[in-house]
């Protein structure tokens, strides 16, 4: 078994940058085929290896990496989820990433985050919460350490 498909696999065949599936059946020289992407050149990282598009892993090398919030949520300021990530992984404890004008938004946010934070630091026990604070709600993210 090869790099790709042990990397693809643990990384259940969605790219880490987009969050997007990945085809297997792809060529790996077509932009959305499959690729593997050395996430950091910190020895230390969990997880050196990530599976990501070859269009995302090569836009990646020329522009710094931010992952999208989707466009149905309603949150003010969010976080830079890479850095977030960083932390988390690196520190633990709890952030602060987004405010929202609802509850039910800041709910349906707290809800993406876990599900998106499952792929982009697979392991890392993550868990959302919603605190309401001067007429709005704060969404933040605490992490246990690996």
């Amino acid at each position: 078994m090869s790099l790709l498909d042990d990397v693809a696999k643990r990384d259940a065949w969605r790219c880490w940058v987009c969050d997007e599936p990945v085809d297997a059946d792809m060529s790996v020289n077509d932009p959305r085929g499959p690729s593997v992407d050395s996430r950091t050149a910190d020895k230390k990282a969990k997880v050196a290896e990530r599976l990501a598009h070859r269009a995302c892993n090569t836009r990646k090398g020329a522009v710094k990496v931010v992952i999208a919030w989707p466009d149905r949520l309603h949150v003010v300021e969010p976080a830079p989820l890479i850095a977030v990530a960083d932390r988390l992984e690196r520190k633990g404890g709890r952030e602060l990433v987004a405010r929202c004008p609802s509850k039910k938004d800041a709910q349906e946010a707290a809800d993406w985050l876990v599900d998106r934070f499952s792929r982009l630091v697979p392991g890392l026990p993550v868990t959302a919460s919603v605190d309401a604070g001067g007429g709005q709600f704060l969404v933040a993210l605490t992490a246990g350490r690996r």
